[in-house]
């Protein structure tokens, strides 16, 4: 099985909680559309969205956790959502996984990674190399043909016991205490060093969502656009990934 964990910022961080609301609506209408029913997705958040959409294999856990130590606000971002991993990675534990996968609250997933992973449970996991950026609103998306690990967070499929998770677990810790579940583009290093190397996801796997107002990283708007590598939002893509545009 695999469980698919999200973290959700609260309402008290966010410009729009009715945007980032939607966001998350589009995000876990793709991750509930897998081809295979071998999943669950945790939902870790301060309060539920504003959705309408429901699924039988979502699980909400909501916490109130105190604001983090950091003084800089992605930090700070980065923090809580760390913590908010760990916490879905250790309720996970319930439904004897055999692989978690991170996605941020406003990506979509390829609809094919429950499957894929049914197919192959004894696997490290996987890194995903080749995904999709998608500035919202617009009407084509752009192919990124290697490294999409390095700038999307919904990037690694790790086997359950590589998460290494800690047998007490504490909420209040800096961001050090959070590394491995915030730096999505050294998971890959780290256990490859450990000796438990990731292989790289055979098909694109996910969309990076750009524009949104709501992202975490201040780099989004430093990232390039190759007109060679431009897609149609074309129906096959929409249909494999969940997307749409929001209105």
């Amino acid at each position: 099985m695999l469980v698919f964990i999200i973290p959700l910022k609260s309402r008290n961080i966010s410009k729009s909680w009715e945007h980032v609301s939607k966001l998350f609506e589009r995000c876990v209408k793709s991750v509930c559309n897998q081809t295979s029913s071998e999943f669950r997705v945790i939902v870790v958040c301060n309060e539920k969205p504003q959705i309408t959409f429901t699924h039988p294999h979502i699980i909400y856990l909501e916490v109130d956790y105190p604001t983090p130590k950091e003084q800089n606000p992605i930090a700070i971002g980065l923090t809580d959502k760390g913590r908010k991993v760990l916490t879905g990675s250790t309720y996970a534990r319930r439904f004897d996984p055999t692989h978690v996968m991170n996605v941020d609250a406003d990506d979509c997933v390829s609809k094919q990674l429950a499957e894929f992973v049914r197919k192959n449970p004894q696997d490290n996991g996987w890194f995903i190399n080749r995904g999709y950026k998608y500035r919202d609103g617009e009407d084509c998306l752009y192919l990124k043909r290697k490294q999409f690990y390095r700038m999307s967070g919904t990037a690694n499929i790790l086997r359950w016991d590589l998460l290494d998770l800690p047998e007490k677990p504490e909420y209040n810790r800096g961001y050090g205490y959070y590394k491995f579940y915030i730096d999505h583009e050294k998971v890959k290093s780290i256990l490859a060093n450990k000796g438990t190397p990731l292989k790289p996801l055979p098909f694109s796997g996910s969309v990076y969502i750009l524009g949104t107002g709501e992202n975490i990283s201040a780099n989004e708007d430093r990232l390039s656009f190759n007109i060679f590598n431009r897609k149609a939002l074309s129906k096959s893509i929409c249909d494999e990934f969940g997307l749409y545009k929001l209105a």
